[in-house]
């Protein structure tokens, strides 16, 4: 069958695979790029190490001072931003494709927030651990996408007065979590504003290992769910028609969807604007008709581990990973709005 541009097929007994060259070349690309980029920050620091070192130590051919600096301390903040950036793409992937709209971000329309909320009671009431932090993220976000579902529903959900609804959440959310800063002790209060902004200081093998594995089994979930949703880009009446159960179909997008969310907010706190971002940057770059998830999961990796980079050592002074990331996004988000804009008139 001709596609209209080239394709590579995979087939293996009863599955075939169709994937688009383009997009293969450009994530081969952009994974070249961000194994680059994780190099150059386990070499900088304030002990520099040289290229060969950092491939010495990852390989185990070092030992003391340096192979603690690169496997001990700097390798689980690089490999957390690139699980967690990796996430948070596919994250806005699956919204974006599913509500139809480039605005459909977690952030924005209230996800992370409600994940942070129920992270930030743990935090602060429970002092509970990792694994109850991500279960309580889970449902604070899953509650979230619940009563945003309900408050924009009115004979079906349109994705456009889903995102207005979510935005007002969402501000809500936010007034609701600085009051339960304000209630804490002076230290956990420093600790859950520092945490708000979304930071990998401190990021440990044991978050790194547990939110990585929890991601994998979400990754590998959201690819098995990646076939109804493209279908489901073309509205859910030709989706039936394809044999596709849309409700349930929404539902586990959905689930798939926050839980990635969720379990980067309770590792790091809300990382902001990758999960919008990074799956446009993809479409534009793989050039292709909607949006994917292994090019939007490369771009958001590589996103957050250059932010985390230019935040640590480009910056005046360290800064959580957050703030830049809202700097670069909230441009994006303006020029999207404008354009959106213009586009509806």
């Amino acid at each position: 069958m001709d596609f209209g541009r080239r394709v590579l097929t995979v087939r293996r007994r009863r599955v075939a695979v169709r994937l688009e060259w383009r997009s293969v070349i450009v994530c081969a690309v952009l994974a070249l790029a961000a194994a680059g980029m994780a190099v150059l920050a386990l070499m900088t620091g304030s002990y520099q190490l040289s290229p060969g070192q950092v491939v010495s130590a990852l390989s185990g051919g070092e030992t003391g001072l340096v192979h603690d600096i690169v496997v001990e301390w700097r390798l689980p903040r690089v490999t957390a931003a690139l699980v967690f950036g990796a996430a948070l793409g596919v994250s806005g992937a699956v919204f974006q494709s599913m509500l139809r709209n480039p605005l459909a971000d977690p952030g924005i329309i209230g996800f992370s927030e409600g994940s942070f909320t129920g992270a930030l009671i743990v935090v602060l009431v429970v002092n509970g651990t990792y694994m109850q932090l991500v279960g309580a993220a889970l449902v604070g976000g899953m509650a979230t996408a619940v009563a945003v579902y309900v408050l924009a529903y009115r004979r079906g959900v349109q994705g456009f007065r889903l995102i207005v609804v979510g935005i007002g959440v969402s501000a809500m959310l936010m007034s609701l979590n600085r009051w339960l800063i304000l209630q804490a002790d002076l230290e956990q209060a420093i600790a859950a504003a520092a945490w708000n902004a979304g930071s990998l200081n401190g990021v440990s093998w044991d978050q790194v290992v547990i939110g990585g594995a929890c991601v994998l089994v979400l990754l590998v979930l959201a690819g098995m769910l990646s076939r109804p949703m493209r279908q489901m880009e073309l509205g859910d009446d030709a989706a039936a028609s394809q044999g596709v159960r849309v409700s349930a179909a929404r539902l586990a997008l959905v689930v798939v969807g926050v839980a990635l969310t969720a379990t980067v907010t309770a590792a790091s706190g809300p990382i902001a604007f990758i999960s919008l971002v990074a799956p446009q940057i993809a479409r534009r770059l793989a050039r292709t008709a909607g949006i994917t998830l292994a090019p939007a999961a490369v771009v958001g990796a590589l996103l957050c581990l250059t932010a985390d980079y230019v935040a640590q050592h480009i910056a005046p002074t360290p800064l959580p990973v957050g703030i830049i990331t809202v700097m670069l996004g909230g441009g994006y988000l303006g020029w999207l709005l404008f354009t959106e804009a213009r586009r509806r008139l």
